[in-house]
Order: C-alpha cells, then structure tokens, then sequence
C-alpha cells in the first residue's frame, strides 16, 4: 500500500533513494588483497553525510582501514537511548558480466534500484541516517537520545559490532532497531549459528594397497551420516518454530587432505568438513556439542581406528525479543501508521550484527526494505518505494519509543 506522499515524506524518500545510491557506488567489498578493498571509503562519507547534518561523529577504527562509524543525537533531556545498526561492507558482486545492470552502478529501473548492497543492507543504513535527519530537521520532540552505530565486517566475522561493544557504545542502550532486508517485517528471533571445522584423521598410503593405511574418508562418511540423524533428532526434540521454521546441520565444505595435493591413487592423511549449524532459541549450544562428543565416542567404539576433532569457528546463539518489548512496540506502531496494516511478525533465519548486541543484554528487532531472499544475489535490487515506506517507519518508530510516558 502507498504511504501518503505529504511534504515530508516526499522530501525523506527522495533523499533515501539518493542516499543509497551514493552509498552503492561507493564498493566496500573487503578484499584484503586490493587497493581500497574495505569499507573505509564508505565509511569516510558517511562520517562527513552525518556532520553535515549536525550529527556527533565518532570514527574508531576497527582494523586497518576497516573504521566504524557512530553518530549521537542528544536531546539534553532525560530518557531512553534508541539505536540504530546498519553494516557498511557488503559480499562480493562475482561476475560483473553476469549482472543485468552495473554491480555498483546503483541504476534505477521500472521501480527497483540494482547493485550490489541495495537491499542488504546499503539501502536500509540510508533510510536510518535518513529517518534521523528528518527528525532533526523538523525539530521534532523526543527524550533521551538515538545513536547511529555504523559497523564494518558484519558479513563475515561481526567484528565492527564486537568492537563497538567492547568500546561501552551498548552499555546503557535500551533498545535497538537492526536494519536489515525483512519487507519491512517485524522480526523478533534469529537463528544461531554454531560453525565447526571437523577434521578426521587418518593414514597415508598407496590406493592399490589400502590395508596399509587408514581411509579417513570412509570415516568421514559414517560421521556425516550420524550428524544427519542428530539432526533429524533435534527437529523431532525442538519442533519447528513459529518464525525461523527447523534447527539444521549443514555440512558445507569436504576437503581431503587438508593439505597438499589430492591424487586419484592416493589415501589422503586427514579429511576436513565445516559445519554450519542453525540453531532455535530453545536450544543450548553446549548440550549439542556434549551430542557431538557422543557420536564420536560411539564411532571410536564401533572403530578403534576412528580419529577425529573439531574447532569452534563461531559461536552465536539464537535470539528472540518479547512482543510486548518496548522497542517492538514501537515498531508494530510505526508499522501500522505507515502501511495502514497489522505489522507482520517473523524471523531472521541467519545471525546479525543484532546477536552480540542481544548477548549484551540490548532488547532487538530486526526489519528494513527489501525483499528477504535477494541478498546476496546477482543482480541484487530494492523497491524504492519501499525504502521510502522504511524511512517513515524508522522515523516514527524512534519518536514512539522515545516519547513514552515514564522517559
């Protein structure tokens, strides 16, 4: 449904979509082999974007060339603190010859705008800078204060948010609003995800005389088929969940040896999978590992020879914020208001930047323009009526939650 186009709304649309092209042509891709191959770049126009609309900035660098940015606006009164979150990398575009329209060319066809980081999550950072600005420049009244966390690195390791919450930025946050690709869905869970690299252990020998050695691939196939029962267990002990549907384990790289040069005569040493596991807030990470350790203590009874270890690569466990949360509350409103309908809930079916915050305590809510399967996809795009639909539910959400009785 259209927003109504008054003045205002007018005005923020036309800067949200001009700001996410800015941001778009600027790539922030982090390629650490490459000339500006970070977000650095980005990062340095959105710092001056948001000083010249009277916004304090602070730049801390993360890693080299790799700084977060954050913006404060203060009321001077007191009250609650609301915060914004949107990344400034984005995943590679591959092939540039694969896309319809230039990967960082930001053009704008019948409705949609195409490139790399228009819907995840480039568009959605410019509605929040946006949303922000317009408060500021109509005066309107709040308490407390918005802070604009800015981060690099959420694509891969989160290491922009770990940093900003390792500096205090979250201390005394009470609410936070993750702007992320959701179709302007109100999401209150995320998945978690537990990622292993499993490596088996085994012999080297000649493939004409396997007596000689020890075949760790004929040991790897009996562990993945046991991950595939656990797994098959903790959906049948979990059910499926209203809005992130079934716990999984997906084994995603099979690499034998793990090092050197595989040849077709050859019994590889050792055989290495990563797992990337999906998690429902119900379920606890440690009692899966203790699962793990069983299945390996069960395949070393059934094979004196079986050899294997795992290493933790990632640990984020799930999240789910209450419906009756302030800061939900204050999106359902915002939602109503400016598509004139119920807000519909769901969740996040990967982790954002929004998990640590969780882990910190910060009450979250995830939801942004943009279509939820897109990201990451050639010839990725966003509605630009949506990111002025965006704009006016971050607007309002933050005026809702920051003018409650009690602030």
């Amino acid at each position: 449904m259209k927003i109504v186009q008054s003045k205002q709304v007018k005005r923020d649309t036309e800067r949200a979509i001009s700001l996410t092209q800015k941001l778009v042509r600027i790539p922030s891709v982090y390629r650490p082999d490459k000339p500006n191959g970070n977000e650095e770049q980005v990062a340095q126009f959105v710092a001056a974007y948001l000083k010249e609309i009277g916004i304090d900035v602070y730049v801390e660098e993360v890693a080299p060339g790799r700084p977060n940015v954050i913006g404060i606006v203060d009321s001077g009164k007191p009250g609650k603190t609301l915060l914004f979150e949107g990344h400034t990398d984005v995943v590679t575009e591959g092939d540039p010859s694969s896309w319809n329209y230039p990967p960082f060319g930001a053009e704008i066809v019948d409705g949609k705008m195409y490139g790399r980081g228009t819907n995840d999550t480039k568009g959605n950072l410019a509605c929040m800078i946006t949303a922000v600005q317009s408060i500021i420049e109509d005066q309107e009244h709040f308490n407390g204060k918005i802070i604009l966390c800015i981060p690099v690195d959420e694509e891969s390791l989160m290491l922009g948010i770990k940093h900003f919450i390792n500096q205090g930025w979250a201390d005394d946050v009470d609410g936070a609003i993750i702007c992320e690709p959701e179709e302007n869905q109100v999401c209150i869970a995320q998945r978690g995800a537990l990622r292993l690299k499993v490596t088996v252990h085994g012999k080297m020998a000649h493939g004409a005389i396997s007596w000689s050695g020890i075949n760790p691939n004929w040991r790897m196939a009996k562990l993945i088929t046991a991950l595939e029962q656990l797994e098959k267990e903790e959906q049948d002990i979990h059910g499926e969940h209203p809005y992130l549907r079934w716990p999984s384990i997906t084994p995603t790289i099979l690499q034998a040896p793990v090092t050197g040069d595989a040849q077709i005569n050859v019994i590889p040493e050792s055989c290495m999978v990563t797992l990337d596991i999906r998690t429902v807030p119900n379920q606890d990470h440690q009692e899966l590992l203790q699962k793990i350790d069983h299945i390996y203590a069960k395949l070393k009874t059934q094979d004196t020879h079986f050899s294997a270890a795992y290493e933790i690569i990632e640990d984020r466990p799930a999240t789910e914020t209450d419906k009756g949360n302030p800061v939900v509350t204050a999106v359902c409103h915002a939602v109503e208001k400016v598509l004139h309908k119920k807000p519909t809930f769901n969740g996040v079916p990967g982790a954002t930047d929004g998990t640590f915050l969780h882990i910190h305590g910060v009450p979250i809510v995830t939801i942004g323009a943009g279509d939820r399967d897109i990201p990451h996809q050639i010839n990725e795009y966003v509605d630009i009526e949506e990111l002025g639909e965006t704009t006016q539910i971050y607007r309002t959400a933050a005026l809702q939650f920051l003018r409650e009785e009690g602030d």
